[in-house]
């Protein structure tokens, strides 16, 4: 596993060992960026299930400002830590050990808002929908914000959540990628 492109490009990155993650393949990452991208100016990134932090510090590498990875694992924070430090700019990552529902309310607290969302939940505790209500309950999103959702190929997302509609769906062997934006006119 590697940073595809950007400023950390050919970097390697470390992965959680164990079946309890899936990091996402190169293949994926740079089809992602493709996709939302490939390069930004400035926004903000959170990585609600950040595992290893690959997709957030692909993100920042591209010209995003700043990345919050969240993971409740002890073993996923360790290696995301250890692989931030791989960037030599620590200081645009925040990486907070919580589970994601704790994290959401907490970034609610703090008035964060973000440009870009990654979601990729372990497959059998998805509450995507849920959270992405919640978030904007909350009002976490810029008024541009895309979701980029990862699951299993055989989960069916609905075309429109809350005020995001699905603009792009793609399957890479067992693994589907689904990408909201949200609407500008509601």
């Amino acid at each position: 596993m590697r940073i595809i492109s950007g400023n950390y490009g050919g970097r390697r990155l470390k992965s959680l060992a164990g079946a309890n993650t899936r990091p996402t393949t190169d293949k994926v990452k740079e089809s992602i960026f493709n996709m939302i991208g490939p390069y930004f100016e400035g926004e903000k990134v959170l990585d609600l299930f950040a595992g290893s932090g690959g997709l957030a510090i692909e993100a920042v590498s591209r010209g995003c400002a700043h990345a919050v990875c969240v993971d409740k694992n002890y073993q996923a924070v360790k290696i995301i830590k250890e692989n931030i430090e791989i960037t030599k700019e620590p200081e645009k990552f925040t990486v907070l050990k919580l589970d994601a529902d704790k994290a959401i309310r907490q970034l609610a607290e703090e008035k964060e808002r973000f440009d870009y969302l990654f979601l990729d939940p372990p497959y059998a505790k998805q509450k995507i929908i849920d959270q992405i209500n919640q978030m904007e309950q909350l009002d976490l999103f810029s008024d541009s914000a895309v979701i980029v959702c990862e699951t299993d190929k055989t989960v069916e997302l609905p075309e429109t959540v809350g005020s995001f509609f699905q603009i792009k769906k793609q399957n890479y062997g067992i693994t589907a990628i689904t990408i909201y934006r949200k609407e500008a006119d509601k």
